[in-house]
Protein backbone atom coordinates (compact mmCIF):
# COMPACT_ATOMS: atom_id res chain seq x y z
CA UNK A 1 0.00 0.00 0.00
CA UNK A 2 1.38 3.15 -0.95
CA UNK A 3 2.80 5.83 1.39
CA UNK A 4 0.18 8.60 2.69
CA UNK A 5 3.49 11.23 1.61
CA UNK A 6 5.87 10.24 -1.41
CA UNK A 7 8.51 12.63 -2.31
CA UNK A 8 10.45 11.94 -5.40
CA UNK A 9 13.93 13.53 -6.69
CA UNK A 10 13.07 16.82 -5.42
CA UNK A 11 15.86 18.98 -6.90
CA UNK A 12 16.10 22.81 -6.08
CA UNK A 13 18.35 24.99 -8.36
CA UNK A 14 19.97 29.11 -8.46
CA UNK A 15 18.68 31.09 -10.68
CA UNK A 16 21.10 31.98 -13.33
CA UNK A 17 23.71 29.29 -12.33
CA UNK A 18 22.04 26.70 -12.23
CA UNK A 19 23.69 25.34 -8.92
CA UNK A 20 21.39 23.04 -6.98
CA UNK A 21 20.79 23.61 -3.19
CA UNK A 22 19.12 20.56 -3.02
CA UNK A 23 19.15 17.84 -5.30
CA UNK A 24 17.21 14.33 -6.07
CA UNK A 25 15.59 14.49 -2.54
CA UNK A 26 12.99 11.54 -1.90
CA UNK A 27 11.71 9.40 1.00
CA UNK A 28 8.03 8.33 1.81
CA UNK A 29 5.97 8.58 5.02
CA UNK A 30 2.99 7.08 6.19
CA UNK A 31 -0.25 8.20 8.48
CA UNK A 32 0.73 9.39 11.75
CA UNK A 33 4.87 9.20 11.54
CA UNK A 34 7.70 11.62 11.84
CA UNK A 35 10.38 12.18 10.36
CA UNK A 36 13.37 14.18 11.58
CA UNK A 37 15.51 15.82 9.15
CA UNK A 38 18.76 16.52 10.32
CA UNK A 39 22.19 18.45 9.18
CA UNK A 40 24.54 21.69 9.49
CA UNK A 41 23.57 25.20 8.48
CA UNK A 42 23.38 25.02 4.59
CA UNK A 43 22.62 21.36 4.40
CA UNK A 44 19.45 22.21 2.59
CA UNK A 45 17.06 21.67 5.30
CA UNK A 46 14.85 24.54 5.29
CA UNK A 47 15.46 24.73 1.37
CA UNK A 48 13.98 21.14 1.33
CA UNK A 49 11.11 22.34 3.88
CA UNK A 50 9.50 25.14 2.23
CA UNK A 51 9.92 22.79 -1.44
CA UNK A 52 7.95 20.37 0.35
CA UNK A 53 4.94 23.54 0.21
CA UNK A 54 6.06 23.90 -3.31
CA UNK A 55 7.50 26.97 -2.41
CA UNK A 56 11.31 27.97 -3.04
CA UNK A 57 13.08 31.12 -1.92
CA UNK A 58 13.66 34.10 -3.99
CA UNK A 59 16.83 33.28 -6.03
CA UNK A 60 15.90 29.79 -6.74
CA UNK A 61 13.05 27.69 -8.14
CA UNK A 62 12.07 23.87 -8.12
CA UNK A 63 13.08 22.34 -10.95
CA UNK A 64 12.46 18.40 -10.34
CA UNK A 65 10.52 16.61 -8.04
CA UNK A 66 7.47 14.92 -7.06
CA UNK A 67 5.67 16.08 -3.48
CA UNK A 68 2.56 13.54 -3.13
CA UNK A 69 0.75 14.08 -0.64
CA UNK A 70 -3.02 11.97 -0.14
CA UNK A 71 -2.60 11.56 -3.85
CA UNK A 72 -2.10 14.91 -5.29
CA UNK A 73 1.34 16.16 -6.54
CA UNK A 74 1.35 19.53 -4.92
CA UNK A 75 4.41 20.46 -7.85
CA UNK A 76 1.92 19.63 -10.67
CA UNK A 77 -0.94 22.47 -9.24
CA UNK A 78 -1.14 25.08 -11.13
CA UNK A 79 -0.36 28.56 -8.65
CA UNK A 80 -4.05 28.64 -7.25
CA UNK A 81 -5.12 25.49 -7.03
CA UNK A 82 -1.57 25.38 -5.07
CA UNK A 83 -2.07 28.06 -2.56
CA UNK A 84 -5.36 26.21 -1.67
CA UNK A 85 -3.90 23.03 -1.01
CA UNK A 86 -1.66 24.73 1.43
CA UNK A 87 -3.28 24.14 4.68
CA UNK A 88 -5.83 21.76 3.44
CA UNK A 89 -2.93 19.13 2.61
CA UNK A 90 0.36 20.67 3.88
CA UNK A 91 1.26 22.93 6.37
CA UNK A 92 4.07 24.68 7.98
CA UNK A 93 5.35 25.99 11.30
CA UNK A 94 8.34 28.27 10.96
CA UNK A 95 11.38 28.46 13.58
CA UNK A 96 9.80 31.88 14.93
CA UNK A 97 6.80 32.29 15.89
CA UNK A 98 7.16 36.08 17.24
CA UNK A 99 7.62 37.02 13.22
CA UNK A 100 5.26 34.51 11.41
CA UNK A 101 2.16 35.97 14.00
CA UNK A 102 1.60 39.17 13.22
CA UNK A 103 1.95 41.39 16.03
CA UNK A 104 -0.89 44.09 15.45
CA UNK A 105 -3.63 41.39 15.28
CA UNK A 106 -4.90 39.95 17.85
CA UNK A 107 -5.59 36.07 18.43
CA UNK A 108 -8.56 35.13 17.29
CA UNK A 109 -8.22 37.25 14.17
CA UNK A 110 -5.48 35.54 13.35
CA UNK A 111 -6.53 31.94 13.77
CA UNK A 112 -10.25 32.67 12.13
CA UNK A 113 -8.62 34.01 9.26
CA UNK A 114 -7.96 31.41 7.40
CA UNK A 115 -10.89 29.31 8.12
CA UNK A 116 -13.69 29.33 5.28
CA UNK A 117 -16.36 29.03 8.22
CA UNK A 118 -19.21 31.58 9.35
CA UNK A 119 -17.65 33.73 12.17
CA UNK A 120 -19.32 31.47 14.90
CA UNK A 121 -18.46 28.23 13.65
CA UNK A 122 -14.81 29.80 13.29
CA UNK A 123 -14.56 30.86 16.75
CA UNK A 124 -15.76 27.25 17.82
CA UNK A 125 -12.85 25.39 15.96
CA UNK A 126 -10.23 28.08 17.33
CA UNK A 127 -12.03 27.61 20.67
CA UNK A 128 -11.17 23.37 19.83
CA UNK A 129 -7.97 24.08 18.66
CA UNK A 130 -6.44 26.16 21.23
CA UNK A 131 -7.67 23.19 23.76
CA UNK A 132 -5.49 21.03 21.44
CA UNK A 133 -2.25 22.49 21.78
CA UNK A 134 -2.76 23.00 25.39
CA UNK A 135 -3.81 26.62 25.23
CA UNK A 136 -6.54 28.65 27.36
CA UNK A 137 -9.81 29.08 25.08
CA UNK A 138 -11.55 31.85 26.77
CA UNK A 139 -12.25 35.06 25.39
CA UNK A 140 -9.87 36.92 27.58
CA UNK A 141 -6.68 34.69 25.88
CA UNK A 142 -8.53 35.26 22.42
CA UNK A 143 -8.22 39.13 22.61
CA UNK A 144 -4.57 39.06 23.31
CA UNK A 145 -1.95 40.05 20.82
CA UNK A 146 1.36 37.63 20.19
CA UNK A 147 3.77 39.90 22.33
CA UNK A 148 1.71 39.07 25.44
CA UNK A 149 2.80 35.17 25.00
CA UNK A 150 5.56 33.62 25.75
CA UNK A 151 7.77 31.88 23.26
CA UNK A 152 6.34 28.73 24.48
CA UNK A 153 2.84 30.08 23.67
CA UNK A 154 3.37 31.72 20.47
CA UNK A 155 5.08 28.20 19.41
CA UNK A 156 1.75 26.49 20.10
CA UNK A 157 -0.84 29.14 18.84
CA UNK A 158 1.88 28.92 15.35
CA UNK A 159 0.99 25.06 15.61
CA UNK A 160 -2.69 25.67 16.28
CA UNK A 161 -3.06 27.57 12.98
CA UNK A 162 -0.87 25.05 11.08
CA UNK A 163 -3.50 22.28 11.86
CA UNK A 164 -6.71 24.39 11.48
CA UNK A 165 -7.69 22.90 7.93
CA UNK A 166 -6.73 19.68 8.76
CA UNK A 167 -3.29 19.19 6.67
CA UNK A 168 -2.23 15.30 5.73
CA UNK A 169 1.56 16.19 6.29
CA UNK A 170 2.73 19.31 8.65
CA UNK A 171 6.31 20.36 8.18
CA UNK A 172 8.28 22.19 11.31
CA UNK A 173 11.27 24.17 10.89
CA UNK A 174 12.85 24.11 13.90
CA UNK A 175 9.68 24.76 15.95
CA UNK A 176 11.75 24.19 19.38
CA UNK A 177 15.00 26.40 18.80
CA UNK A 178 15.02 28.98 21.51
CA UNK A 179 12.79 27.06 24.02
CA UNK A 180 13.63 26.03 27.67
CA UNK A 181 14.06 22.41 27.76
CA UNK A 182 10.24 22.42 29.54
CA UNK A 183 8.64 24.75 27.17
CA UNK A 184 10.23 22.20 24.10
CA UNK A 185 9.86 18.85 25.70
CA UNK A 186 6.00 20.32 25.75
CA UNK A 187 5.87 20.95 22.15
CA UNK A 188 7.39 17.78 21.14
CA UNK A 189 4.53 15.47 23.20
CA UNK A 190 2.14 17.92 21.58
CA UNK A 191 3.63 16.87 17.97
CA UNK A 192 3.91 13.49 19.04
CA UNK A 193 0.24 13.81 19.76
CA UNK A 194 -1.37 15.51 16.88
CA UNK A 195 0.11 13.22 14.66
CA UNK A 196 -1.02 9.98 16.47
CA UNK A 197 -4.59 11.33 16.78
CA UNK A 198 -5.24 13.05 13.28
CA UNK A 199 -3.33 10.49 11.38
CA UNK A 200 -1.07 12.93 10.30
CA UNK A 201 2.98 12.96 8.97
CA UNK A 202 5.29 15.26 10.07
CA UNK A 203 8.48 16.43 8.71
CA UNK A 204 10.55 17.63 11.73
CA UNK A 205 13.60 20.14 10.46
CA UNK A 206 15.99 20.38 13.16
CA UNK A 207 19.66 20.76 13.98
CA UNK A 208 19.31 19.22 17.66
CA UNK A 209 19.66 15.14 17.18
CA UNK A 210 18.71 14.86 20.68
CA UNK A 211 15.10 16.32 20.03
CA UNK A 212 15.13 14.51 16.78
CA UNK A 213 15.54 11.38 18.76
CA UNK A 214 12.53 12.44 20.83
CA UNK A 215 10.23 12.92 18.19
CA UNK A 216 10.66 11.22 15.05
CA UNK A 217 10.07 7.81 13.58
CA UNK A 218 12.33 8.20 10.91
CA UNK A 219 15.65 10.15 10.42
CA UNK A 220 16.97 11.81 7.19
CA UNK A 221 20.45 13.07 7.54
CA UNK A 222 21.05 16.09 4.60
CA UNK A 223 24.79 17.24 3.80
CA UNK A 224 25.95 19.32 1.01
CA UNK A 225 21.86 19.49 -0.43
CA UNK A 226 21.99 15.55 -0.64
CA UNK A 227 20.64 13.01 1.97
CA UNK A 228 23.72 11.53 2.51
CA UNK A 229 22.02 8.64 5.47
CA UNK A 230 18.21 7.62 6.32
CA UNK A 231 16.33 5.11 7.86
CA UNK A 232 14.22 4.74 11.01
CA UNK A 233 15.41 6.58 13.97
CA UNK A 234 17.11 3.87 15.97
CA UNK A 235 19.37 2.75 13.77
CA UNK A 236 20.33 6.46 12.36
CA UNK A 237 21.04 7.31 15.57
CA UNK A 238 22.79 4.41 17.11
CA UNK A 239 24.08 2.12 13.97
CA UNK A 240 25.41 5.13 11.99
CA UNK A 241 26.92 4.05 8.68
CA UNK A 242 28.00 7.53 7.33
CA UNK A 243 31.05 8.85 8.50
CA UNK A 244 29.18 12.50 9.12
CA UNK A 245 26.51 11.14 10.72
CA UNK A 246 29.06 9.67 13.47
CA UNK A 247 30.63 13.19 13.16
CA UNK A 248 27.03 14.87 13.98
CA UNK A 249 26.58 12.28 17.01
CA UNK A 250 30.09 13.29 18.34
CA UNK A 251 29.54 17.00 18.84
CA UNK A 252 26.27 16.15 20.99
CA UNK A 253 26.76 17.41 24.46
CA UNK A 254 25.22 14.43 27.11
CA UNK A 255 22.73 15.76 29.61
CA UNK A 256 24.37 12.62 31.30
CA UNK A 257 28.28 12.66 31.23
CA UNK A 258 30.79 15.66 30.91
CA UNK A 259 33.05 15.06 27.86
CA UNK A 260 34.92 17.25 25.22
CA UNK A 261 32.81 17.69 22.27
CA UNK A 262 34.31 16.87 18.81
CA UNK A 263 33.57 19.68 15.87
CA UNK A 264 33.90 18.74 12.28
CA UNK A 265 36.79 19.69 11.23
CA UNK A 266 36.57 22.67 8.07
CA UNK A 267 32.98 23.93 6.91
CA UNK A 268 29.85 22.93 5.10
CA UNK A 269 30.33 23.70 1.11
CA UNK A 270 28.42 26.55 -0.16
CA UNK A 271 26.45 26.27 -3.41
CA UNK A 272 28.83 27.30 -5.63
CA UNK A 273 31.50 24.29 -4.61
CA UNK A 274 30.00 21.35 -5.85
CA UNK A 275 32.27 18.22 -6.14
CA UNK A 276 32.72 15.70 -8.60
CA UNK A 277 33.42 12.96 -5.78
CA UNK A 278 31.70 13.14 -2.33
CA UNK A 279 30.75 15.91 -0.73
CA UNK A 280 31.48 15.61 2.58
CA UNK A 281 35.42 13.82 1.59
CA UNK A 282 37.62 17.49 2.36
CA UNK A 283 36.41 16.57 5.91
CA UNK A 284 35.91 13.18 6.25
CA UNK A 285 38.79 11.45 8.28
CA UNK A 286 37.63 8.09 5.82
CA UNK A 287 38.10 9.76 2.79
CA UNK A 288 40.36 7.52 0.41
CA UNK A 289 41.41 8.25 -2.90
CA UNK A 290 38.24 7.03 -4.64
CA UNK A 291 36.16 9.54 -2.35
CA UNK A 292 37.44 12.61 -4.27
CA UNK A 293 36.45 11.17 -7.89
CA UNK A 294 32.99 8.95 -7.22
CA UNK A 295 30.05 10.65 -6.37
CA UNK A 296 28.50 7.24 -4.07
CA UNK A 297 25.01 6.25 -4.31
CA UNK A 298 22.70 6.12 -1.31
CA UNK A 299 22.53 2.43 -1.04
CA UNK A 300 21.88 -0.26 2.08
CA UNK A 301 24.50 -0.12 4.41
CA UNK A 302 25.55 -2.71 7.04
CA UNK A 303 23.48 -1.29 9.50
CA UNK A 304 20.21 -1.18 7.99
CA UNK A 305 20.52 2.60 7.39
CA UNK A 306 20.80 3.66 3.44
CA UNK A 307 23.96 5.28 3.33
CA UNK A 308 25.69 7.46 0.91
CA UNK A 309 29.15 6.13 1.22
CA UNK A 310 32.17 4.09 -0.27
CA UNK A 311 33.26 3.06 3.30
CA UNK A 312 30.51 2.24 5.50
CA UNK A 313 32.14 -1.48 5.95
CA UNK A 314 34.52 0.27 7.98
CA UNK A 315 32.84 3.60 9.61
CA UNK A 316 30.30 0.77 10.96
CA UNK A 317 33.44 -1.44 12.30
CA UNK A 318 35.09 1.48 14.22
CA UNK A 319 33.82 2.04 17.96
CA UNK A 320 32.51 4.96 18.98
CA UNK A 321 34.19 6.58 21.51
CA UNK A 322 33.91 10.01 23.49
CA UNK A 323 36.36 11.81 25.16
CA UNK A 324 36.07 12.22 28.40
CA UNK A 325 36.48 15.64 30.29
CA UNK A 326 37.43 15.75 34.09
CA UNK A 327 38.69 18.52 34.10
CA UNK A 328 38.05 20.74 36.83
CA UNK A 329 39.51 24.58 36.89
CA UNK A 330 41.46 25.41 39.65
CA UNK A 331 39.12 28.48 41.22
CA UNK A 332 41.63 30.26 43.85
CA UNK A 333 38.14 30.57 46.21
CA UNK A 334 37.70 34.19 45.84
CA UNK A 335 34.47 35.70 43.88
CA UNK A 336 35.70 37.89 41.17
CA UNK A 337 32.55 39.27 40.81
CA UNK A 338 29.81 38.98 43.33
CA UNK A 339 25.82 39.88 43.58
CA UNK A 340 24.26 39.95 46.72
CA UNK A 341 20.39 40.93 47.28
CA UNK A 342 19.25 41.57 43.95
CA UNK A 343 16.41 43.12 43.04
CA UNK A 344 14.67 43.85 39.31
CA UNK A 345 11.26 45.13 38.02
CA UNK A 346 10.59 46.00 34.42
CA UNK A 347 7.51 48.25 33.84
CA UNK A 348 6.51 47.85 37.68
CA UNK A 349 6.22 44.49 37.76
CA UNK A 350 9.09 42.99 39.72
CA UNK A 351 11.15 40.35 38.18
CA UNK A 352 14.22 39.39 40.14
CA UNK A 353 13.71 38.67 44.36
CA UNK A 354 17.08 38.54 46.49
CA UNK A 355 19.54 36.99 44.03
CA UNK A 356 22.89 36.34 45.01
CA UNK A 357 26.04 34.44 44.07
CA UNK A 358 29.57 34.49 43.32
CA UNK A 359 31.90 33.67 40.17
CA UNK A 360 35.51 32.81 41.15
CA UNK A 361 38.53 33.58 38.52
CA UNK A 362 38.48 31.00 35.92
CA UNK A 363 35.13 29.75 36.81
CA UNK A 364 32.07 29.00 34.37
CA UNK A 365 28.90 29.56 36.90
CA UNK A 366 25.96 28.08 34.76
CA UNK A 367 22.47 29.94 35.35
CA UNK A 368 19.45 28.20 34.19
CA UNK A 369 15.70 27.88 34.31
CA UNK A 370 12.60 28.08 32.21
CA UNK A 371 11.80 30.78 30.23
CA UNK A 372 10.67 33.35 31.91
CA UNK A 373 12.58 32.85 35.07
CA UNK A 374 14.13 36.24 34.61
CA UNK A 375 17.55 35.00 33.45
CA UNK A 376 17.82 37.63 30.87
CA UNK A 377 17.02 40.41 32.74
CA UNK A 378 19.49 39.54 35.69
CA UNK A 379 22.43 39.13 33.08
CA UNK A 380 21.46 42.50 31.81
CA UNK A 381 21.51 43.81 34.89
CA UNK A 382 25.29 42.41 35.82
CA UNK A 383 26.35 44.33 32.69
CA UNK A 384 24.39 47.29 33.54
CA UNK A 385 21.98 47.05 30.43
CA UNK A 386 19.11 47.51 33.30
CA UNK A 387 18.63 50.36 35.17
CA UNK A 388 15.73 49.40 37.47
CA UNK A 389 17.17 47.20 40.18
CA UNK A 390 18.93 47.48 43.49
CA UNK A 391 21.31 45.52 45.61
CA UNK A 392 25.36 45.23 45.77
CA UNK A 393 27.37 43.86 43.10
CA UNK A 394 31.03 43.57 43.25
CA UNK A 395 34.12 43.51 40.92
CA UNK A 396 37.36 42.36 42.09
CA UNK A 397 36.31 43.66 45.59
CA UNK A 398 35.00 46.95 44.74
CA UNK A 399 31.53 47.82 44.68
CA UNK A 400 29.96 48.64 41.11
CA UNK A 401 28.45 52.12 41.18
CA UNK A 402 24.75 52.62 40.23
CA UNK A 403 25.12 54.25 37.61
CA UNK A 404 27.13 55.66 34.90
CA UNK A 405 30.25 52.34 35.03
CA UNK A 406 33.09 53.26 34.28
CA UNK A 407 35.21 52.79 31.32
CA UNK A 408 37.83 49.47 33.00
CA UNK A 409 34.70 48.13 33.98
CA UNK A 410 32.75 47.99 31.03
CA UNK A 411 36.14 46.76 29.50
CA UNK A 412 36.14 44.07 31.76
CA UNK A 413 32.74 42.81 31.83
CA UNK A 414 31.74 41.91 28.52
CA UNK A 415 28.48 40.65 27.43
CA UNK A 416 27.41 37.89 24.24
CA UNK A 417 24.20 38.28 23.35
CA UNK A 418 22.06 35.55 22.29
CA UNK A 419 20.83 37.32 18.79
CA UNK A 420 23.83 37.67 16.53
CA UNK A 421 21.73 39.33 14.31
CA UNK A 422 20.65 42.23 16.47
CA UNK A 423 24.20 42.84 18.33
CA UNK A 424 25.98 43.35 15.37
CA UNK A 425 25.47 46.52 12.71
CA UNK A 426 24.92 45.48 10.15
CA UNK A 427 26.31 48.66 8.28
CA UNK A 428 30.08 47.40 9.45
CA UNK A 429 32.68 44.74 8.32
CA UNK A 430 33.40 41.99 10.66
CA UNK A 431 36.96 43.97 11.03
CA UNK A 432 35.07 46.98 11.49
CA UNK A 433 33.17 45.40 14.15
CA UNK A 434 36.25 44.82 16.00
CA UNK A 435 38.43 47.94 15.24
CA UNK A 436 35.91 49.97 17.18
CA UNK A 437 36.36 48.57 20.73
CA UNK A 438 39.79 47.96 20.29
CA UNK A 439 40.20 52.07 18.94
CA UNK A 440 37.76 53.22 21.99
CA UNK A 441 39.53 51.02 25.11
CA UNK A 442 43.26 50.62 23.91
CA UNK A 443 43.90 54.29 21.53
CA UNK A 444 45.90 51.76 19.25
CA UNK A 445 46.33 53.27 15.80
CA UNK A 446 44.82 51.76 12.78
CA UNK A 447 47.54 49.20 11.84
CA UNK A 448 47.72 47.57 15.48
CA UNK A 449 43.76 47.24 15.62
CA UNK A 450 43.72 45.33 12.50
CA UNK A 451 46.83 42.96 13.51
CA UNK A 452 44.43 42.22 16.82
CA UNK A 453 41.69 42.21 15.10
CA UNK A 454 42.65 39.66 13.27
CA UNK A 455 44.31 37.49 15.98
CA UNK A 456 40.93 37.75 17.88
CA UNK A 457 39.60 36.46 14.46
CA UNK A 458 42.01 33.54 14.12
CA UNK A 459 41.47 32.27 17.91
CA UNK A 460 37.46 32.10 17.01
CA UNK A 461 38.43 30.51 14.23
CA UNK A 462 37.12 32.81 11.55
CA UNK A 463 39.23 32.51 8.20
CA UNK A 464 41.05 36.18 7.00
CA UNK A 465 39.28 35.95 4.33
CA UNK A 466 35.66 36.55 5.66
CA UNK A 467 36.88 40.47 7.64
CA UNK A 468 36.08 42.22 4.98
CA UNK A 469 32.14 40.80 5.08
CA UNK A 470 29.17 42.26 6.69
CA UNK A 471 26.79 40.13 9.18
CA UNK A 472 24.22 39.40 6.27
CA UNK A 473 26.50 37.46 4.47
CA UNK A 474 28.01 34.89 7.04
CA UNK A 475 26.47 32.22 8.58
CA UNK A 476 24.47 32.36 12.16
CA UNK A 477 27.50 30.46 13.82
CA UNK A 478 30.29 32.54 12.11
CA UNK A 479 28.06 35.50 13.28
CA UNK A 480 28.10 34.38 16.61
CA UNK A 481 32.34 33.83 17.03
CA UNK A 482 32.51 37.38 15.55
CA UNK A 483 30.41 38.39 18.32
CA UNK A 484 33.01 36.19 20.77
CA UNK A 485 35.46 37.87 18.88
CA UNK A 486 34.42 41.32 19.36
CA UNK A 487 34.09 40.33 22.92
CA UNK A 488 37.60 39.00 23.30
CA UNK A 489 39.62 42.23 21.70
CA UNK A 490 38.28 43.90 24.62
CA UNK A 491 40.75 41.64 26.98
CA UNK A 492 37.95 41.02 29.46
CA UNK A 493 38.05 39.18 32.81
CA UNK A 494 34.53 37.92 32.92
CA UNK A 495 32.33 36.99 29.91
CA UNK A 496 28.39 37.10 30.11
CA UNK A 497 26.98 34.63 27.71
CA UNK A 498 23.12 34.63 26.91
CA UNK A 499 21.89 31.84 25.53
CA UNK A 500 24.84 31.89 22.99
CA UNK A 501 24.31 28.67 21.50
CA UNK A 502 20.83 28.17 21.28
CA UNK A 503 20.69 28.53 17.70
CA UNK A 504 23.63 26.79 16.22
CA UNK A 505 23.67 23.23 15.03
CA UNK A 506 25.57 20.86 17.17
CA UNK A 507 29.02 21.28 15.07
CA UNK A 508 29.15 24.84 15.36
CA UNK A 509 27.86 24.62 18.87
CA UNK A 510 30.61 22.14 19.93
CA UNK A 511 32.92 24.49 18.33
CA UNK A 512 31.65 27.59 20.19
CA UNK A 513 31.59 25.17 23.69
CA UNK A 514 34.97 24.18 23.27
CA UNK A 515 36.47 27.57 22.22
CA UNK A 516 34.68 29.12 24.95
CA UNK A 517 36.45 26.05 27.54
CA UNK A 518 39.85 27.22 25.86
CA UNK A 519 39.22 30.89 27.21
CA UNK A 520 38.18 29.08 30.97
CA UNK A 521 41.63 27.35 30.61
CA UNK A 522 43.33 30.90 29.91
CA UNK A 523 41.73 32.26 33.34
CA UNK A 524 38.85 34.07 31.59
CA UNK A 525 35.96 34.05 33.97
CA UNK A 526 31.73 33.25 32.69
CA UNK A 527 28.49 33.44 33.64
CA UNK A 528 26.63 30.97 30.87
CA UNK A 529 23.33 31.74 30.31
CA UNK A 530 21.64 28.82 29.06
CA UNK A 531 18.28 26.42 29.09
CA UNK A 532 20.18 23.46 27.56
CA UNK A 533 21.12 21.42 30.43
CA UNK A 534 23.78 19.26 28.70
CA UNK A 535 25.49 22.16 27.62
CA UNK A 536 25.51 23.24 31.11
CA UNK A 537 27.30 19.71 31.75
CA UNK A 538 29.72 20.09 29.53
CA UNK A 539 31.11 23.56 30.77
CA UNK A 540 30.34 24.67 33.54
CA UNK A 541 31.89 24.44 37.40
CA UNK A 542 28.92 25.53 38.87
CA UNK A 543 24.98 26.05 39.10
CA UNK A 544 22.43 28.47 39.76
CA UNK A 545 18.89 28.03 38.90
CA UNK A 546 16.35 30.56 38.75
CA UNK A 547 12.62 29.68 39.25
CA UNK A 548 10.25 33.30 38.90
CA UNK A 549 13.06 35.27 39.43
CA UNK A 550 14.23 33.88 42.67
CA UNK A 551 17.69 31.46 43.31
CA UNK A 552 15.77 27.88 44.04
CA UNK A 553 19.05 25.98 43.93
CA UNK A 554 23.23 26.35 43.71
CA UNK A 555 25.74 24.13 43.75
CA UNK A 556 28.71 22.14 41.99
CA UNK A 557 27.40 20.95 38.32
CA UNK A 558 26.89 17.40 38.70
CA UNK A 559 24.82 16.91 41.78
CA UNK A 560 22.63 19.92 40.67
CA UNK A 561 21.90 18.12 36.91
CA UNK A 562 21.88 14.58 38.83
CA UNK A 563 19.21 15.50 41.26
CA UNK A 564 17.05 17.69 38.29
CA UNK A 565 17.72 14.17 35.96
CA UNK A 566 15.93 12.08 38.75
CA UNK A 567 13.42 13.94 39.62
CA UNK A 568 12.37 14.37 35.48
CA UNK A 569 12.72 10.45 35.40
CA UNK A 570 9.88 10.31 38.18
CA UNK A 571 7.76 12.60 36.16
CA UNK A 572 8.00 15.36 38.83
CA UNK A 573 7.78 18.93 37.92
CA UNK A 574 11.70 20.62 38.00
CA UNK A 575 11.23 23.47 40.66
Amino acid sequence: MPKEVQVAGVTVTVDGTGNEIVQDIGFELGRGEVMGVVGESGSGKSTLALALLGYARKGATITDGRVVIDGVDLLALPEGELRRARGSKVAYVPQDPATALNPSLRLATQLTEGLRLPKREALSRVRELLETVGLPSDDAFLKRHPRQLSGGQQQRVAIAMAIAAGPRLIVLDEPTTGLDVSTQARVLELVRKLCRDNDMAAIYVSHDLAVVADVADHVTVMYGGEVVESGTAEDVLTRAAHPYTRALLAAVPSATDRHHLVPIPGRAPGVDERREGCVFAPRCSYAVADCETTHPALVPGPSGTLARCLRTDEVVRTPRVLPRSNDTRVVDGQDLFSVSGLNASHGGRQILFDVSFGVGRGECLAVVGESGSGKTTMSRCLVGLHEDHDGVLTFEGQRIPAGERGKEIRRAVQYVFQNPYGSLSPHRSVESSLIVPLRHYFGVDAREARKRAGEALDRVEIPARLASRYPAELSGGQRQRVAIARALVCEPKLLICDEVTSALDVSVQAAVVELLRSLLDDGLSMIFVTHNLAVVRSIADNVVVLSQGRVVESGATHPVLTRWSEVQERGERVP
